[in-house]
């Protein structure tokens, strides 16, 4: 796992927000998948704030273990 710079990510991503974020915002993620890592970042902060970038199988398993609760 890594945190970059907004330049640092792939250009051409498509940025999804949680769609528990309320219509004004508010703290929101959103998550956009690469071809080889899914990037995480702060809604607030989105033009130029830092990106968390995590692997596909450690995405995969977080995912796995947050939908158990």
């Amino acid at each position: 796992m890594s945190i970059e710079r907004q330049g640092g990510a792939p250009g051409d991503l498509s940025w999804f927000k949680s769609s528990h974020s309320g219509p004004n915002g508010g703290d929101c993620v959103e998550v956009a998948a690469g071809r080889d890592a899914v990037y995480v970042r702060d809604s607030k902060a989105a033009g130029d704030g830092p990106v968390l970038r995590v692997g596909r199988e450690e995405w995969a398993a977080f995912v796995a273990l947050v939908t158990r609760y």
